[in-house]
């Protein structure tokens, strides 16, 4: 039986819940990741009708892109859509699980969806973080430097861009002389030393550091394993907030925009004034993103895609971009099939459900 773990696992290979913004609240909300799991459903909101929806399709997980529950909650009497929404999933065991800013962040995540439904071209994270990397000096005899290195790639080591299996080896002589105590995997207790080895360096991300030294530890030949992890200033490109592309030609502002609202199905577009006839390169940024505006300008974006601008926001532009508001639920809608391309491809033959509920609290007339 496949297990609630065994789900969310997948879902955390591309979006590690450590990849969140200080604010978010991207994990397991209600359940138990022990539980068997009977079904999915995925969707942008667990709201009170989804969970509705989970019950009648005899599903006990819900995978949301937004958090149910954002900040504290100081009781759960049913006074509100959120105590609702979790009173009604803890009655019938049903897990609710977020995957949010984590999911935005990666370079395969939400903005990634966006910038494939409008077919650019030579797409790269809008605002990359820094802090996110680290690196790996290890020592080892030459005997085993293959057998640690294979592993410690296994593990996540190792992986930089569209590479992996990437590492720097240095050959040189170590030297050690165990006590009484010791149990010298070469050597003899008691004499110094010499030994022929490799000092290997890996990056690696972050989150991974606890499994890297794991798996170090476990195949490391030497009693005592030397080893040494930094902290890396670099920007990790693929980590960050939005995204920016090219269409193949320039298009026509006003032609474009319309094919924003067929693709992203909304009624309407606020958008600035049209500074220019022709657009190409596009800045994207599913949900709230007027953050990245100076960035989407900086890089020369002629158009910046998002959503939740404010009346005051618009003045931003400053006749350098066009500004174009979809919508919040509009901008991430694709969000739910992203989900499903994920566990699709580990799950084929369960239930994976995307939900008939729309959760937009907007409407248009």
């Amino acid at each position: 039986m496949i297990k609630i773990s065994n789900i969310l696992e997948e879902i955390e290979k591309i979006a590690h819940p450590s990849l969140q913004e200080s604010y978010d609240n991207a994990q397991l909300i209600t359940g138990d990741i022990n539980w068997d799991c009977s079904g999915v459903i995925l969707c942008l909101d667990a709201i009170e009708a989804v969970i509705d929806e989970a019950i009648e399709k005899k599903c006990n997980l819900v995978i949301a892109h937004h958090p149910i529950v954002f900040s504290g909650l100081k009781s759960i009497t049913g006074k509100n859509y959120i105590e609702r929404t979790i009173i009604k999933a803890i009655k019938n065991d049903i897990a609710i699980y977020a995957a949010h800013t984590n999911l935005d962040n990666v370079i395969e995540g939400v903005n990634k969806k966006i910038a494939d439904k409008l077919s650019l071209k030579n797409i790269k994270i809008l605002a990359p973080k820094k802090g996110l990397l680290k690196k790996l000096y290890t020592y080892v005899p030459q005997s085993s430097t293959h057998i640690v290195r294979d592993k410690l790639f296994q593990s996540g080591a190792g992986n930089v861009g569209n590479y992996s299996e990437c590492s720097f080896k240095v050959m040189g002589t170590g030297t050690f002389k165990g006590n009484e105590q010791s149990q010298p995997y070469i050597g003899e207790r008691g004499q110094l030393h010499e030994e022929r080895e490799d000092k290997i360096e890996f990056l690696f991300p972050a989150y991974l550091e606890p499994k890297i030294l794991k798996t170090l530890f476990e195949v490391h030949p030497y009693e005592e394993v030397a080893y040494e992890i930094i902290t890396l200033d670099n920007i990790h490109h693929q980590i960050g907030s939005g995204m920016i592309g090219q269409l193949d030609i320039p298009v026509d502002t006003i032609a474009f925009l319309n094919q924003i609202k067929n693709l992203f199905d909304t009624p309407i577009i606020r958008h600035t004034q049209i500074v220019r006839e022709k657009v190409q390169k596009i800045a994207i940024c599913g949900g709230a993103g007027s953050f990245l505006l100076n960035e989407a300008i900086r890089q020369k974006a002629d158009v910046f895609i998002t959503g939740d601008y404010k009346y005051h926001q618009f003045f931003d532009a400053d006749n350098q971009i066009v500004i174009a508001d979809i919508g919040h639920f509009e901008s991430e809608q694709y969000t739910i099939e992203l989900f499903y391309e994920i566990l699709i491809k580990k799950f084929s033959n369960f239930a994976l459900y995307l939900t008939t509920v729309s959760t937009n609290p907007v409407k248009y007339l």
